[in-house]
């Protein structure tokens, strides 16, 4: 292994390392994304409002049993350079049959994992980016983020590292079609 590509490994095991050894303080929560620590404020109401929204139409319209989980650590592949990436998705949707969340660490791999839902706060361009193509990255076959300061919902899909293929932007109060293993018409309206 070349000298440089050592150093790189010893640095992202030592960010790695101190990332999952931080002491969080009391209404906050951390990440580390592509490399990068952010500790961010726990969520407004409106934020969780749209996440509520998602949570009450999967469970009444979606075609298979969904297990939902808020604020779930999800343990993504690497990018380039950086440790493995540890995100807390808005929400996690997964087959019930996959019993996922049950006797899961708090940093739980992303495999059978159906859907994650992000709610732009504080740091919008992590959602928008970062955080998409750590999805991406970990095969997460959807990503729905929903953009607050844009007034949009975007899906997307079909994730090849390091990105999703496909994303179908949609304004508030359009209906935006979910594919299996959802099938149905996620409405938008109550978000704004």
């Amino acid at each position: 292994m070349p000298a440089g590509e050592h150093e790189q490994l010893t640095q992202a095991g030592i960010l790695l390392e101190g990332f999952l050894s931080l002491g969080i303080p009391e209404g906050f929560r951390a990440e580390l994304i592509d490399g990068e620590i952010a500790v961010k404020p726990l969520p407004d109401g409106d934020h969780e409002e749209c996440v509520n929204v998602v949570l009450k139409q999967v469970l009444r319209k979606s075609r298979t049993d969904m297990d939902f989980s808020g604020n779930k650590g999800l343990e993504l592949p690497r990018g380039e350079g950086s440790p493995r990436n540890h995100a807390v998705p808005d929400g996690t949707f997964a087959p019930t049959a996959r019993r996922l969340f049950r006797g899961a660490d708090p940093w739980m791999p992303c495999e059978g994992v159906a859907l994650v839902v992000e709610v732009t706060s504080t740091k919008p361009q992590a959602d928008r980016e970062a955080k998409r193509r750590c999805y991406a990255r970990g095969g997460i076959p959807l990503y729905l983020l929903i953009d607050r300061d844009e007034s949009s919902v975007t899906l997307f899909s079909d994730p090849e590292d390091p990105d999703y293929r496909q994303h179908l932007t949609i304004p508030y109060g359009k209906p935006l079609p979910l594919p299996e293993p959802f099938a149905f018409d996620l409405e938008t309206g109550d978000f704004g």
